[in-house]
């Protein structure tokens, strides 16, 4: 990535980069986070979240004490978690005085995360939806509405996202899909259309449970 950066001759404004502490580093944080930056050839991090909480570990405390006094440093401009809970989160800012800013889930059609989202706004802390097409699961669902709009059923969802208040961060390695992608900021969907996709709510997970995995 970090050779790809460079190679694409962006000024350094012009490019965001976020990296995550995996489960087993949680104790060792601020070396992890040092050597992510090392690799990249970067100045700086635009933003490193704790990967998952794995609550049994007991060490996801201690990694965001030391991601805090990173950003303190200005190793780190932004930090946040990614599958954290409500009462996890608040653990974070009541113990540190901190709060991420964002907090990265799965999020879909399929599985909405409304209360989880709904607690995230009241605390002011971005959620940004991973898996956010739900590997395709809704798209036959929402075929009608990207057919009336005249639109793919993968800009549909995308454009519900950020509808919803979501960031969203889907990826391919293919031009066209990533054009594709990032073409949903000419038309809005009615409240019909919100109303379809909130149906499709299954609790269906894509990946795997944050309070059981890792």
């Amino acid at each position: 990535m970090g050779q790809g950066i460079r190679a694409a001759g962006l000024p350094r404004d012009e490019v965001f980069v976020t990296t995550k502490v995996w489960n087993d580093r949680q104790g060792d944080a601020r070396a992890a986070v040092l050597e992510s930056l090392g690799r990249t050839g970067l100045d700086r991090l635009d933003c490193v979240l704790i990967h998952w909480p794995a609550p049994w570990r007991g060490t996801f405390l201690r990694a965001w004490e030391a991601l805090a006094a990173l950003r303190e440093e200005g190793v780190v401009t932004s930090i946040g978690v990614s599958n954290f809970d409500a009462a996890q989160v608040d653990r974070l800012a009541e113990a540190t005085g901190v709060a991420p800013v964002l907090n990265q889930v799965e999020c879909h059609p399929r599985l909405q995360q409304a209360r989880l989202r709904a607690a995230m706004r009241e605390r002011g802390i971005v959620v940004q939806g991973w898996t956010p097409l739900g590997q395709g699961r809704s798209f036959d669902a929402v075929r009608p509405i990207a057919e009336r709009l005249g639109r793919t059923p993968a800009q549909v969802v995308l454009r519900w996202q950020v509808e919803i208040g979501n960031a969203v961060i889907p990826r391919s390695v293919r031009p066209e899909r990533l054009r594709e992608n990032a073409a949903i900021w000419d038309f809005a969907l009615t409240a019909e259309d919100h109303a379809l996709i909130e149906a499709l709510e299954a609790g269906d997970r894509c990946g795997p449970d944050p309070a059981t995995f890792g």
